[in-house]
């Protein structure tokens, strides 16, 4: 009895789909050294210039960065805090993204050869959580 061995059987073909798809959900080193990069330094922009644009009252905080591949994009997530309409703030942000893109510019150019250009949204997490969190605390008054 001779046993032949095709290819198939050592060649992990089923897996091939999840293994690209992995390799095409994962940022390089790079994307993320320079999405890290745009966050430090637009924080400090944003402590400095954001009280001129949303007001004193408001707390906005860069949650995370992530630039495109090719690293013509940059997406903020912003978390909004003290703010009763997010949208206008959001709204705000928007008009005054070519002046937050100049003062990051003068900030990181001699790191980057390009400056992305920014994109902001909303992140709600921190609000998902809190929300959250008084469900849970309503369901435990209950059983007590």
């Amino acid at each position: 009895m001779v046993t032949t061995w095709v290819f198939a059987d050592f060649c992990p073909v089923k897996r091939a789909p999840k293994v690209l798809q992995e390799i095409r959900d994962m940022k390089s080193k790079r994307q993320s050294q320079v999405g890290e990069l745009i966050r430090r330094a637009f924080s400090t922009v944003l402590q400095a210039e954001g009280p001129y644009i949303y007001g004193h009252d408001k707390l906005v905080t860069i949650t995370s960065v992530d630039v495109t591949p090719d690293f013509a994009i940059a997406k903020v997530y912003l978390s909004i805090f003290n703010a009763d309409d997010k949208d206008e703030v959001m709204g705000l942000m928007q008009q005054s993204t070519s002046m937050l893109r100049s003062k990051l510019a003068q900030r990181i150019s001699k790191k980057v050869r390009r400056l992305p250009d920014l994109h902001f949204f909303l992140d709600e997490t921190v609000d998902e959580m809190y929300r959250v969190n008084q469900l849970l605390d309503g369901l435990k008054k209950k059983e007590e």
